[in-house]
């Protein structure tokens, strides 16, 4: 085999690693490699690498040590669509794009200020802590509540919403010097089966595509979008045997030839069993490059990639010009970048930058206004609730391990405490709550007397299958409550389709809220338009610090994984 060719192929790979220093805080070591290896790869010539986990000044320092064990520049990024917060804990943790929807109907200038100071603030945090590359905006169009993996991820539900807003974010991120990512191509939002578990089937023809899918992709390819994602997902209509990922009919003819972009195409993660569980590592590589891919993320074996990709070259299966090709758009887009941030001499010994004491006064701005922009408040506390003796302040999460949100400080736990509710989880890891009862499905007996504050953690997650709380019977729950008069109030973090089902089963008086985020910040909101303590203060205030928007203690929103 020869080196030179290994380490041109080698170039066109990202590998997955912890945002962590050392192997042994590794959070998902099943895609996450050793540093041995990593350093290793990176050796070789590996391009790019993806982060997840650790802190923001635990990342800066990883980023640093990454490009030192790579010869030459690489390709560092992170799936960092809700801010670079929703990741690396110091961060700006943002509400989720589609929180911006609702208001772009009622307000477009509004929205569109939001989401390019939104993508700013992306931007400027990832470039700092030493990314390049944001595997943002998110084009599809949510137009299935019941999506179990993009929802409210996307920027809107309709194309004209999502194409403005999704551009609104690239153009601001990219003006701070990142490359930007439009995904997933050619459309993931009205599927109902999650890739990363199988391979979801859209049936729509091209005219369809053209009206709704696509639209968004055009819009930021024209506002100068630096790259695509695939999405694993089959288009009988476009190509009934690959999916978009490994398709010349997606990647060449729709996307380089008829959209005419000549960016960067990355496929989505290799890993995810949409594409591992029909094709081997190597396979599934070779047939991403041929189908126009130029650069291949996350393969389930790195090594096997490699060889296989060098194997079709020297077979002639792949030519020479094709490799030289996303050679070349990878290096146009390294060029492209500015030199990478340095330490303020003037701030003192600091690899953070404008991140060295947490987000800049602007950025924690932005995330307290977008919570208060996002938020639907039905029938407000007239007055905060005050302590008593006893209730109960139910809280539905889908894992209590993987639950990022509700950390011991949380309000969603701190808050109901001072006014003496006792906390008890709803999960499917825990014993059931529910009783085969229709109309009264809640085991009140066995959990407890006096009101209750019903607080539900429900969004689309990856893996999960489903969009979330549907298979609950969370209306004849609320009714239940009602009717014994033990209802105290609502809140709903996530899902805003969960919310449009409930609301209007509250009754007058009763306060009910909604915020699509689930971080610290939105739980402030809501439990403040629930009686519940004080609404989060913007910076200056004397009350504010806790409206920073910043992580604490997560390692990922939903999940370990790129999507």
């Amino acid at each position: 085999m020869s080196p030179e060719l290994r380490r041109r192929v080698a170039q066109l790979l990202v590998v997955r690693a912890s945002g962590h220093l050392s192997d042994g805080q590794r959070r998902y070591p099943r895609w996450e490699l050793r540093n041995a290896e990593l350093q290793q790869l990176l050796a070789q010539g590996v391009g790019g690498v993806i982060l997840l986990g650790g802190s923001a000044a635990e990342l800066r320092l990883r980023t640093l040590q990454l490009q030192a064990w790579s010869p030459a520049p690489l390709l560092l990024c992170a799936d960092v669509e809700e801010g670079v917060g929703q990741r690396f804990e110091g961060a700006s943790w943002l509400v989720p794009p589609l929180a911006l929807a609702g208001l772009h109907h009622r307000d477009p200038a509004a929205a569109l200020e939001l989401a390019e100071r939104y993508g700013r603030c992306t931007g400027r945090e990832a470039r700092a802590l030493g990314l390049n590359w944001v595997l943002g905006p998110v084009c599809d169009v949510n137009n299935n509540p019941a999506n179990p993996v993009i929802n409210v991820r996307a920027w809107g539900e309709d194309p004209a919403t999502a194409g403005s807003l999704a551009c609104a974010f690239l153009r601001g991120a990219q003006a701070e010097g990142v490359l930007c990512c439009a995904k997933h191509f050619p459309g993931h939002g009205d599927t109902a089966t999650d890739s990363h578990l199988d391979l979801p089937l859209l049936e729509h023809s091209r005219e369809r595509l053209e009206a709704i899918e696509l639209p968004p992709f055009r819009e930021a390819i024209a506002s100068g979008v630096a790259s695509v994602m695939t999405a694993h997902l089959l288009l009988p209509s476009l190509d009934a045997e690959r999916p978009a990922t490994l398709s010349k009919a997606v990647l060449t003819d729709l996307l380089r030839r008829d959209l005419g972009f000549d960016g960067l195409v990355v496929t989505d993660a290799l890993v995810m069993e949409a594409i591992a569980g029909r094709y081997g590592a190597g396979e599934a590589a070779v047939l991403a490059l041929e189908a126009g891919a130029d650069l291949v993320l996350m393969p389930a074996d790195a090594e096997a990639a490699i060889e296989a990709i060098v194997a079709a070259v020297q077979s002639g299966r792949l030519s020479e010009e094709r490799l030289q090709e996303s050679l070349e758009r990878r290096s146009r887009a390294l060029n492209a970048l500015p030199p990478p941030a340095e330490a303020d001499p003037d701030a003192g010994f600091t690899p953070l930058g404008p991140l060295r004491n947490g987000p800049l006064p602007e950025d924690r701005q932005l995330a307290v206004e977008l919570v208060r922009r996002s938020l639907e408040v039905q029938s407000p506390a007239s007055m905060p609730l005050a302590p008593g003796d006893g209730g109960l302040n139910l809280i539905r999460l889908d894992h209590p391990l993987a639950s990022p949100f509700l950390m011991a400080s949380a309000p969603a736990l701190s808050r109901p405490s001072a006014a003496g509710l006792k906390p008890c989880l709803i999960t499917p890891q825990a014993p059931s709550p529910w009783r085969n009862d229709a109309e009264a499905p809640l085991d009140l007996a066995r959990l407890g007397e006096g009101p209750v504050v019903l607080q539900l953690f429900v969004r689309g997650n990856p893996f999960r299958g489903s969009a979330g709380g549907g298979e609950e019977p969370w209306e004849a729950a609320i009714r239940q409550l009602q009717n014994l008069g033990r209802l105290a109030g609502l809140a709903i973090y996530g899902s805003p389709y969960l919310w449009r089902r409930l609301r209007t089963l509250v009754a007058p008086g009763i306060p009910a809220a909604c915020s699509p985020g689930q971080m610290p910040l939105a739980q402030e909101a809501v439990l403040a338009a629930l009686g519940l303590g004080p609404a989060p203060s913007l910076p200056g205030d004397p009350s504010g610090e806790a409206a920073c928007g910043s992580g604490a203690g997560r390692d990922g929103q939903r999940t370990g994984f790129t999507d």
